[in-house]
């Protein structure tokens, strides 16, 4: 079996795959000992790939080899199953790339993935398996902590509540621009995307939900685990090169 973790910037995610099946999903604030523990007491692990947006300083490292030796921790510049074509390959997020190899693999299309998370994030790969690149916003915790902190009155709010059309109070009003901001940004980048790739599949996933025009949504696969289906193909992809 193979157990795939993902540390992003406001939580872990792991998941265990036998094959291509996705056997369990477990999402905690942080990674400790004792979650490492109980997936490695509750089954029987044969490798371990982890995808970090903090890096991997030796406490991470020392943290997950007790209990998984051998593990793989992917980087922007890790060998994987689709051609690299950014310039910077080091500096790219190994998340990034994880969820744009789980999404071409679904369809082998024209492929374009949101991740509506810290950031958002827009990465685009070919028909061809080549992973052209993409691009990167604030997310939606980042836009309302950035009007209360950079505005002398503003408050500081949350996604938690009514996003009418036209704001009718201060809360309201950042809201809606916030969220509705963020809904226009992410459809004009998928039809900007679909001009030139006409048959494009669309993946979004991410913490923040977005009512799409009846348009756009139809078009959008949602999928919560493309991050760690990607690292679980990787994984089988290394395997296959020893």
């Amino acid at each position: 079996m193979n157990l795939c973790i993902d540390i992003g910037n406001s939580s872990v995610k792991l998941g265990l795959f036998d094959g291509q099946e996705q056997l369990s999903f477990i999402r905690r604030e942080s990674l400790d000992a004792d979650l490492l523990g109980e997936v490695a007491g509750g089954c029987s692990v044969d490798e371990c790939i982890v995808s970090s947006t903090v890096g991997y300083p030796d406490e991470l490292k020392n943290l997950v080899g007790r209990f998984f030796p051998g593990v793989f921790y992917f980087r922007g510049d890790s060998p994987m199953p689709l051609r690299n074509l950014y310039h910077t390959p080091a500096t790219l997020g190994p998340d990034r790339l994880a969820a744009a190899v789980g999404a071409y693999y679904k369809t082998k299309n024209d492929t374009l993935v949101i991740d509506s998370g810290t950031a958002i994030t827009y990465d685009l790969v070919s028909a061809a398996g080549e992973y052209l690149g993409g691009n990167i916003s604030p997310g939606v915790e980042m836009r309302f902590r950035a009007l209360h902190e950079f505005t002398a009155k503003l408050p500081l709010i949350d996604e938690d509540g009514l996003v009418p059309e036209c704001g009718y109070d201060t809360e309201t009003a950042i809201r809606s621009g916030v969220i509705t901001g963020i809904k226009y940004e992410i459809e004009q980048n998928i039809l900007n995307r679909i001009l030139k790739y006409p048959n494009l599949s669309v993946f979004y996933t991410g913490g923040t939900h977005i009512n799409f025009d009846k348009s756009i949504k139809k078009r959008i696969f949602a999928d919560k685990y493309i991050v760690l289906e990607g690292l679980n193909i990787v994984l089988d992809y290394l395997k296959g090169r020893r």
